[in-house]
């Protein structure tokens, strides 16, 4: 067999077994020592392998969780929290929340980092081990599923995906209306999810407003109820950052 269909070979059986290592020999066999048993070259191969999955395993759960942007706690000025204390905020970033099986909802005016610490709690919770499901305007996207392109193993797909996310990510949950097929799908997300996962919503608007986004006044307050039950209702509110920055750099 041709050296080209050797390593054709090797990269198949490779993705086969899920053993990245023996994908990409070529490293590890410059380092194939003189006299060195080939026992000894496996092991080491097999040593390689185990001490890099944890970290492929943590790669690939960040990219798995697409985020809408990556950003970290430290990057976020905690002092700027109005009515939230840092502590609490470093506290949920332990992602202990998960465990309990708690939500958390982010209510507040745009431009005060709501999304920017949605998305660092959940980074922080990829790195500690759970899977992370994050979607800008998910029932939007249904929707298109639904009406546009009447694909149901898509949306049967995307149903599993959400399901056997430990903590999912719903961004900007106000930014549009929605119809009886969206809210009742979103209905069913909440629903199924409580207290057996978690979830983090941000939104620019206090419930009492959420009438304004779903036609169904009844559907709206047995969404708040699920949301609301075992969760932590953070106020956001506070002056814009993007306003702010951008002041500062004209003065």
């Amino acid at each position: 067999m041709q050296t080209t269909g050797v390593d054709q070979s090797l990269k198949l059986y490779a993705k086969l077994l899920k053993l990245p290592t023996f994908a990409h020999l070529d490293d590890p066999v410059s380092r194939f020592q003189s006299g060195q048993s080939l026992k000894e070259f496996v092991l080491q191969l097999m040593q390689h392998e185990y001490e890099n999955r944890p970290e492929k395993a943590r790669q690939r759960r960040l990219k798995t969780a697409y985020f809408p942007m990556l950003k970290t706690l430290e990057e976020f000025d905690l002092s700027r929290l109005r009515h939230i204390s840092p502590d609490f905020i470093r506290q949920l970033a332990s992602y202990e929340f998960i465990g309990r099986h708690e939500n958390i909802v982010m209510v507040g005016n745009p431009g005060t980092g709501k999304t920017h610490l949605m998305t660092a709690i959940g980074i922080k919770t990829c790195l500690g081990g759970y899977k992370v499901g994050s979607s800008s305007g998910l029932p939007q996207h249904w929707s298109l599923s639904l009406e546009k392109q009447k694909i149901v193993y898509s949306l049967r797909k995307l149903e599993k995906s959400i399901a056997a996310a430990d903590l999912l990510l719903l961004d900007e949950l106000s930014y549009a209306s929605y119809g009886l097929e969206e809210s009742e799908l979103l209905f069913k997300v909440i629903a199924e999810r409580s207290e057996r996962t978690s979830t983090i919503i941000t939104t620019n608007l206090e419930f009492s407003k959420w009438p304004e986004m779903f036609k169904d006044a009844t559907l709206v307050a047995a969404l708040v109820d699920c949301l609301t039950y075992h969760s932590h209702i953070l106020n956001m509110n506070g002056e814009s950052y993007r306003f702010q920055n951008a002041r500062k750099r004209k003065s």
